[in-house]
């Protein structure tokens, strides 16, 4: 854990916390205003705040082993996941926020992971807009799919 309470980014398969405040974060504005709030949020409970990042190879940075006619390993393009995750998060979350903070990165559908970690968190923190685009007006972004199957509370955190 670095002197700001946080832990470097988890791998994982699949995520369900044992509690506390689960936000999810896919380096756009307003998943950036999503962990603002859920840093304070989670500060209110004195619970840990989880910071959930959801990924595919369309979605994932390039790896720095990334050139053309190369395609990086799975485990590479986690670890630039990981890595663009705990940029974000330092960035995000102020040294001196009196939360410990524990980053995720699982690999698959956003709202299928927010939703499966929904499961054991006391509340879910996810932002109006992401990086959905126009598929996201298609298929329903993830805040709404959220908003519908989400297994505890959740705070839709909007606007500026």
């Amino acid at each position: 854990m670095d002197e700001g309470g946080r832990t470097a980014a988890q791998v994982v398969e699949r995520f369900v916390p044992d509690g506390g405040v689960v936000v999810g974060e896919d380096g756009s504005p307003g998943a950036g205003r999503a962990v603002r709030y859920a840093v304070a949020e989670a500060a209110r409970r004195g619970a840990v705040l989880h910071v959930l990042r959801a990924w595919s190879i369309i979605s994932a940075p390039r790896p720095p082993t990334w050139e053309p006619t190369f395609v990086p390993s799975l485990p590479e393009y986690e670890q630039a996941v990981a890595d663009d995750l705990e940029s974000a998060l330092a960035e995000l979350v102020d040294p001196d926020a009196r939360v410990t903070v524990q980053a995720h990165v699982v690999h698959g559908p956003a709202a299928q992971a927010l939703i499966e970690a929904s499961t054991g968190a006391e509340v879910l923190v996810v932002g109006s807009r992401g990086r959905g685009g126009f598929a996201g007006l298609l298929l329903g972004s993830v805040s709404e799919q959220c908003v519908r199957h989400a297994r505890c509370p959740v705070l839709v955190v909007r606007g500026q």
